[in-house]
């Protein structure tokens, strides 16, 4: 059965037909459909916004609480600290060394 609609006093004469349920409709009723916005529907067959279509959140800013320097320290893969070409261990308490 046909529907007969009025479209006097509209922004446009356009009918339309509404992509999921396929009844028509006047152009200014239908709406883009926020998952596809090609598609448009009616009021009632709107779909609810899809929150995985949304962009990732930004990712944590992790920053340790202190950072080492990218300056080389002047030492041996051994451990042994070299000071204006002379080689000397420090020892465990850190107040005397061992010169070689």
């Amino acid at each position: 059965m046909s529907v007969f609609l009025d479209p006097t006093g509209e922004a446009t004469y356009g009918i339309a037909i509404c992509a999921r349920c396929s009844r028509k409709f006047l152009m200014a009723e239908l709406q883009s459909d926020p998952n596809y916005p090609g598609l448009m529907v009616c009021s009632e067959d709107v779909d609810e916004y899809d929150p995985y279509r949304l962009a990732p959140r930004a990712p944590d800013k992790i920053i340790l609480p202190f950072n080492r320097p990218d300056t080389p320290v002047n030492t041996r893969p051994a451990g042994v600290i070299q000071e204006a070409g002379d080689e000397f261990f420090i020892t465990e308490d850190g107040n005397s060394y061992l010169e070689f």
